[in-house]
């Protein structure tokens, strides 16, 4: 039997597991993605962009942090999804979905890097890679 969740996913039935045996995931299941999102565009006032990316975070409440100047921004955030494909498409509508409720200015996305739990871990293990996001919150660069 499988189960149809909000939004069209769907997850099986409930598995036992014999004694000895082995449980493995089901393939389906969401993982955690973290995202690095670039937009830029025309410079705008510095106060007005620090209250549309705060009024982002808060209609997005897995936002992690946002920097930003005048011209440019990044937000990291943590999607969850059950694949890249869905996360990375989250994340490109994230933007234009928010822009005009959280008075977000017009911007391009220049850049966009989705990434998975184990890669973001290994690349802050190994020294590279974005460090973790403290403090959380919005940011000037």
């Amino acid at each position: 039997m499988r189960r149809v969740r909000p939004g069209g996913t769907t997850r099986g039935a409930l598995t036992s597991v014999a004694a000895g045996g082995t449980y493995e995931e089901p393939r389906d299941l969401p993982r955690l993605w973290h995202v690095t999102l670039s937009v830029a565009g025309k410079s705008v006032p510095l106060t007005d962009l620090r209250r549309a990316l705060e009024q982002l975070a808060h209609d997005h409440p897995f936002l992690l942090t946002s920097r930003y100047a005048s011209d440019h921004a990044e937000i990291r955030y943590w999607e969850e999804a059950r694949d890249l494909h869905d996360a990375a498409a989250v994340a490109l509508r994230l933007w234009g979905e928010h822009r005009l409720s959280a008075g977000l200015p017009p911007w391009e996305i220049v850049g966009l890097e989705v990434i998975d739990r184990e890669t973001y871990h290994q690349r802050i293990a190994e020294g590279y890679g974005p460090p973790p996001a403290t403090p959380v919150g919005v940011h000037p660069f």
